[in-house]
């Protein structure tokens, strides 16, 4: 396993080639972003000629390095920092609930953080959301619908997450505006 500032690489060698796998910095939650595949030093020169062959592909044994990729400090520390800022925009999310009631800010930071999590990989995002605003995940839900009904985020079929819309994005935009001349 080797670590450097773009992402981290995990070395397989399979007979004559070496494959490597490489993620990118930030939370590791799917299969590498990038495969090569390349003669090992030492392979003989007969079997590079023949060149990669399907039954190495099939040995590629992803889900090891996948796991092992996990397991990296680097990535621990990243998972970390990640679930961090995911739960102050869950907890500014509960605090605009409180303070408007289900109003357009809300609805707003309520599918900035959802669409987050579902980017992170979050296996459960609603329960996640439900814990942070102090919410039923049924409420959440819910809440969710009428933000897409209500034009802020788009719709991924069969999948948790979806795009924040133009009309999300400029209420953020305008809510920074706001943050930054009061402080």
């Amino acid at each position: 396993m080797e670590a450097d500032d773009g992402g981290l690489e995990i070395t397989q060698q399979q007979g004559a080639w070496m494959v490597r796998m490489w993620w990118p910095v930030g939370p590791i939650n799917g299969g590498p972003q990038r495969i090569t595949v390349e003669a090992a030093e030492d392979a003989p020169a007969r079997e590079v000629a023949r060149g990669i062959s399907t039954t190495v592909l099939r040995r590629l044994d992803v889900a090891a390095a996948l796991k092992l990729a996990k397991q990296a400090p680097e990535a621990q520390r990243t998972l970390e920092e990640a679930a961090g800022k995911l739960n102050e925009m869950g907890e500014a999310a509960r605090l605009a609930l409180e303070g408007e009631g289900v109003s357009e800010q809300y609805l707003t930071l309520l599918v900035a953080t959802y669409t987050a999590m579902a980017d992170f990989g979050a296996p459960a995002p609603v329960p996640w959301l439900s814990r942070l605003i102090g919410r039923r995940p049924e409420t959440v839900k819910d809440h969710l619908k009428r933000a897409r009904r209500d034009g802020f985020l788009t719709t991924v079929a069969g999948k948790a997450g979806g795009e924040l819309t133009d009309k999300a994005k400029a209420v953020l935009e305008e809510m920074a505006e706001a943050g930054s001349q009061r402080g």
